[in-house]
């Protein structure tokens, strides 16, 4: 990838990192899981599709065209946010965000048994460490986890494998401008929670929120997802949708650095040595720093 794409990896890596922040303080506030995944993508629906109106942009004009993002909002939104908002109402949001690093894995696995891409030796050795480094994460977990946390933890995988197959899914939408693919995603994705919402959550019966916690859920629409799916889908069109799901890597950095300090959520040594691990395989997936280690042994 080139320099401007490596920055705007890291600025989405801060914007999605945030968002587990945002989603734990926001469900601590008596936000229900469901509503939050309706408020998130709603608002930021709302957002986007004006500024794609007054930008000179359309949205998709053709039946064929909406199903695209139909398929793109179940996988990339509807399903994995549901998952992560239930899993964070059981298992701490730092383990979250420290087990969507396994996205790229589940990326190049559904990239070989489904796109058919060839799974090459740098590739397969990368998964086995990414194996591992999930095995890692995830032992200790288990040993001593109760119910709710091993349900969390596969709400959290879950999602990671929802994201591997949107990324299959996206190299339908590369010619498509971000901004249109952000706006077109979450109006699909809106369109599907709001009953969903309606019928599990009844969220007119709930409390309403304090100041607080409304913030909370309008930074998480706003910067977190309307702003973050522009940079994404941005990024996706420039150095592919493999490329950008590589953004996983560095959102534990933000989200357990928040977790610990404001929720006073624990950093275990096997979560940061299950992340490293997984990094390592995502470095020999991608080949680049290996290939100049003869050139830089050199000099």
């Amino acid at each position: 990838m080139r320099a401007r794409d490596w920055l705007l990896l890291t600025f989405l890596s801060i914007l999605w990192g945030c968002s587990f922040f945002l989603v734990a303080v926001s469900l601590r506030g008596g936000i229900a899981p469901l509503t939050l995944v309706l408020l998130r993508v709603a608002l930021g629906a709302m957002v986007l599709v004006p500024a794609v109106l007054a930008l000179g942009h359309r949205m998709p004009a053709t039946t064929a065209g909406w199903l695209l993002f139909v398929v793109q909002a179940f996988l990339n939104n509807v399903l994995p946010f549901s998952l992560i908002f239930f899993g964070q109402t059981m298992a701490a949001s730092s383990l979250a965000a420290v087990m969507n690093a396994t996205t790229p894995l589940f990326g190049l696995l559904v990239a070989r048994f489904v796109g058919g891409e060839p799974l090459t030796a740098n590739r397969a050795i990368g998964v086995l460490f990414g194996i591992t480094g999930v095995a890692i994460l995830v032992g200790p977990e288990i040993a001593g986890a109760n119910m709710g946390t091993l349900l969390g933890m596969g709400c959290f995988l879950g999602a990671a494998l929802c994201y591997g197959f949107s990324a299959q899914w996206m190299k339908r939408l590369r010619q498509v401008p971000p901004i249109v693919s952000a706006a077109s995603q979450l109006t699909c994705s809106t369109v599907m929670m709001l009953p969903i919402a309606l019928a599990v959550d009844r969220f007119w019966t709930l409390p309403a929120p304090s100041l607080p916690i409304v913030a909370a859920v309008v930074s998480l629409a706003l910067f977190s997802t309307a702003l973050a799916y522009i940079v994404f889908f941005r990024i996706s069109a420039s150095a592919g949708p493999q490329n950008v799901m590589l953004v996983t890597l560095l959102v534990p950095v933000s989200a357990t650095a928040l977790g610990v300090i404001l929720l006073d959520e624990a950093l275990t040594v096997h979560q940061v040595l299950g992340a490293l691990v997984i990094a390592l395989g995502l470095v020999v997936v991608d080949g680049r720093l290996i290939a100049r280690l003869p050139a830089l042994r050199t000099r």
